[in-house]
């Protein structure tokens, strides 16, 4: 059949039209149409992923660096040992281990010896400023006095545990069984090729593993909990001693580079009065700072364990506001210090002291060494 010109051009007009409507509906590629389809807009996508991304970092603490890390160990709470590996979701392989921070080398005299008593059960103000207590306000006028500083916890134990492990291994009680395999204070001075002895009084013999004896308590010898003492006999009876023995070292000049120094339940305070306890140290105190140990090299500690309250600082410590006494022939005498600090910050000054690394809770930026009292 013969077409007319006018025929034939809207036949042509057809064919382009349905070519351009292929064209609409394929994309101008059939091949990708599909994918085309599935593909979110650009700019969306990006949106949602920054989104995404800066609230996953507001969840996640990302280990770039050492110093990240560090800083997110800072964080953490003191019942868990820092010894554990950290893990973070923003890290393709998990962290290595970070080594702990070099002791101070400047601030801390590096003491040949170093004495510590520890009392039991008194919040700052029912000690510094006590008319029952003139002995220990003799001494705060007369060497260093830490007016801002904090116990761990709560009860005895985990206090006595920070104090010579940086860490309450997560106990919260005065437990009797709870022992724990851990370095602590006496492992570190011990493999720096220095002596320590802890001396308890009323303990009934040396390395004694009972509960209590008198006015004698487990409860109150750090020592007695960790396992790699307790179950060293020789060890243990070499080093965990009655105090009765203190007196004998000092006599011969065998009187350890670190010493430890529990009082009974009645002269700690625990179960007597501040004034019993004021004349317990007033017998004690001179004995050591007219050693030679004392004299030439030394310094003595003398804290409590926890308070009445539970008054914290550094992000760590709620074991109520103490009294903390800092006394040695390089102390700034009547030094009364504001600086916030705590029992892991004054095992990391035994530590710098003896220029060891610091253990657990010790090594936190937020629990300074006591550098301050010291000329």
């Amino acid at each position: 059949m013969h077409l007319g010109p006018k025929a034939v051009a809207l036949a042509g007009g057809a064919v382009v039209l349905l070519a351009i409507a292929t064209v609409m509906v394929l994309g101008g590629n059939p091949s990708k149409a599909t994918a085309t389809a599935v593909v979110p807009f650009p700019l969306e996508h990006g949106r949602d992923y920054d989104d995404f991304e800066a609230q996953r970092a507001a969840r996640t603490t990302p280990v770039p660096s050492v110093a990240a890390a560090a800083s997110a160990a800072a964080s953490r709470p003191p019942a868990t040992s820092s010894a554990r590996p950290v893990s973070s979701s923003a890290a393709p392989v998990a962290p290595k281990p970070i080594p702990p921070p070099p002791p101070a080398p400047a601030g801390v005299p590096a003491f040949s010896h170093v004495f510590v008593i520890v009392m039991e059960n008194h919040e700052y103000g029912s000690i510094i400023g006590s008319g029952a207590a003139p002995y220990i306000n003799s001494l705060a006028a007369s060497y260093g006095l830490a007016t801002n500083y904090y116990a761990a916890s709560h009860p005895s134990l985990p206090n006595y545990l920070a104090l010579t492990a940086g860490s309450t291994f997560g106990i919260a009680s005065d437990c009797t069984t709870c022992f724990v395999n851990a370095t602590n204070i006496a492992d570190q001075v011990e493999a720096s090729g220095r002596s320590w002895k802890a001396y308890m009084e009323d303990m009934p013999s040396p390395c004694y593993g009972g509960a209590s004896s008198g006015n004698y308590a487990m409860k109150h010898n750090p020592f007695m909990y960790y396992t790699d003492i307790r179950n060293n006999p020789a060890r243990c009876a070499a080093h965990v001693v009655p105090f009765t023995q203190f007196s004998t070292d000092l006599r011969n000049g065998t009187v350890p580079n670190f010493v430890w120094i529990t009082p009974n339940m009645c002269n700690d305070m625990h179960d007597c009065s501040v004034g019993t306890g004021d004349a317990w140290l007033r017998s004690v105190v001179p004995t050591i700072t007219g050693s030679a140990a004392f004299r030439t090299g030394g310094v003595l500690f003398i804290t409590w364990d926890e308070g009445a309250s539970n008054a914290g600082c550094c992000g760590d410590s709620s074991g109520g506001q103490v009294a903390t006494l800092v006394i040695s022939p390089r102390s700034i005498p009547g030094l009364r210090s504001r600086t916030a600090e705590n029992h892991y910050g004054l095992l990391r000054t035994i530590e710098d002291a003896f220029r060891l690394s610091h253990l657990n809770a010790a090594a936190w930026a937020g629990n300074v060494s006591m550098r301050e009292y010291f000329h």
